[in-house]
């Protein structure tokens, strides 16, 4: 099991700030040959399990950080954390495996369609969590441009599924060529249907990303908190040409909406007759919301968006009336409840075009830009990476940021506290940014949207049916043959 542990942590080196892509794919292979050779179930859910947390614990040691910036109160739960979470996670790769020795016959490729299965569960399954997913390795590469057409699920069955080929086909060479070709016609694909990383886009309009790098220990502090808020206007009142929108990042004001009605006239008053739109909590019927509001020239809070998914155990307890009775707390509100979700998914209205916002942990979900039937003109994104470390949490959130972006064929804005703030196309590339732990702001054109994509327009169904048909009739086959 060594080398089921060492392939899954070898495949996670794909992911950022390593982006060993390569690497990646011989992770993949090693645990397609793995997967061959088991010829238990036992063995070949083992097999699955190991490489997940190999694979997991690579690619989410940055779920520790939160616990460290109190580290007095919290740290002693950081490494229980990282145990349980990729221990959890794996479990949907143990499924896979055996899933895989059960079916039997050509393990290597069934392992790669059930692999695939167990990742579309892992973004749906209690509430989802769909980070670190395989085909998020070709962020920096042309592959990206496939989730247009493909989606992060469907993409991910075919890197396994090729990575799986010389296994799967009898002989080395002859699946290592099938492979090959695989991947060059994705390319030849991906290059006649309009992605072209050198082609300048169309711009709409400007917008101004404010990133105020107010460290986490340090941004809900009573003595620097305002020091903070005046550093963003300081940063939005700098002289201007042409800024339609100005944004500032998730929480960007620590005060509760209510509280902070009197910055409202200095913060568009800094805005120069551009709305400026910002994150911060807010208080409605006794419920907390984490939220994005935008204020207008006459320094009142017009537009107004919840965040709808919430992070479990961040920002609300499951099952939170039951935790409150027996005394457990919320470590983001003062209840067992947390914050509450917001009503709904919805488009707001700014000076460049409809936006859907995603507040942190929205954009992480493939599925959730396809949750209205109205397309948007561009994804906007505001975030709080400094629970997140500087290492590999803020490089892989943005990653995702940038998937969704391709995925759609939108242009995404994105603003983090402490960064990474960027301006991304509907290719997925980034324009425009302001690096990690950098105080600034920087004034980006915001591209034009490309047309809907593929994927926009159907989702996620198409691959689930895919690996659910396949799997069924390998299932009936099995049956057949095992009758005979």
């Amino acid at each position: 099991m060594p080398l089921a542990l060492g392939a899954g942590a070898l495949a996670a080196l794909g992911h950022a700030p390593f982006g060993l892509w390569y690497a990646a794919l011989f992770g993949f292979a090693a645990l397609a040959w793995l997967q061959r050779d088991a010829r238990t179930r036992t063995r070949a859910a083992l097999i699955g399990w190991c490489g997940g947390v190999g694979y997991f614990a690579v690619t989410l040691h940055w779920i520790v950080e939160p616990f460290l910036v109190d580290i007095a109160r919290h740290g002693w739960m950081a490494p229980f954390a990282l145990i349980l979470m990729a221990g959890g996670l794996a479990l949907f790769w143990a499924l896979a495996g055996w899933v895989t020795g059960w079916i039997g016959g050509n393990r290597a490729l069934i392992w790669a369609i059930a692999l695939a299965g167990a990742e579309v569960l892992r973004g749906y399954v209690l509430t989802g969590f769909p980070w670190a997913l395989p085909a998020y390795i070709w962020t920096d590469t042309w592959l990206i441009h496939m989730a247009s057409v493909f989606g992060p699920y469907g993409l991910t069955l075919l890197t396994l599924f090729l990575v799986s080929l010389p296994f799967g086909l009898g002989r080395i060479w002859m699946g290592g060529a099938a492979a090959l070709a695989g991947f060059a016609l994705l390319a030849v694909y991906s290059f006649a249907n309009g992605y072209d990383p050198e082609r300048a886009v169309a711009v709409s309009g400007t917008v101004r990303l404010v990133q105020p790098n107010a460290p986490q220990d340090e941004k809900w502090d009573p003595d620097k908190a305002l020091g903070f808020v005046d550093r963003q206007i300081a940063f939005t009142a700098a002289p201007k040409q042409g800024v339609d929108l100005v944004v500032w990042p998730e929480t960007a004001v620590p005060y509760r909406l209510g509280t902070a009605t009197p910055l409202l006239p200095r913060i568009a008053s800094a805005g120069q007759g551009a709305p400026v739109l910002l994150g911060i909590n807010r208080v409605e019927n006794g419920r907390y919301h984490n939220a994005l509001i935008s204020v207008g020239a006459d320094g009142q809070a017009g537009e107004v968006y919840d965040k709808v998914r919430l992070v479990p155990f961040g920002e609300f307890i499951p099952l939170g009336q039951l935790a409150q009775l027996v005394g457990l707390q919320s470590f983001a509100a003062r209840d067992g409840y947390g914050f509450s979700p917001g009503a709904g998914v919805r488009l707001i209205d700014t000076p460049l075009g409809r936006a859907l916002p995603l507040i942190c942990y929205e954009a992480i979900f493939p599925q959730h830009p396809r949750a209205l039937e109205e397309r948007p003109d561009f994804l906007l994104q505001i975030t709080n990476d400094a629970w997140f470390g500087n290492f590999s949490g803020p490089y892989q959130h943005l990653q995702q940021a940038q998937f969704r972006a391709a995925e759609q064929g939108l242009p995404l804005v994105r603003v983090a506290n402490t960064g990474v703030s960027a301006m991304i196309d509907g290719h997925g590339r980034i324009v425009q940014n302001l690096p990690l732990n950098e105080a600034g702001f920087f004034d980006a054109a915001l591209p034009e949207p490309f047309p809907p994509t593929l994927y926009a327009r159907t989702g996620d169904i198409p691959v689930g049916v895919v690996i659910l048909v396949t799997l069924v009739a390998l299932i009936f086959a099995r049956k057949r043959n095992t009758i005979a």
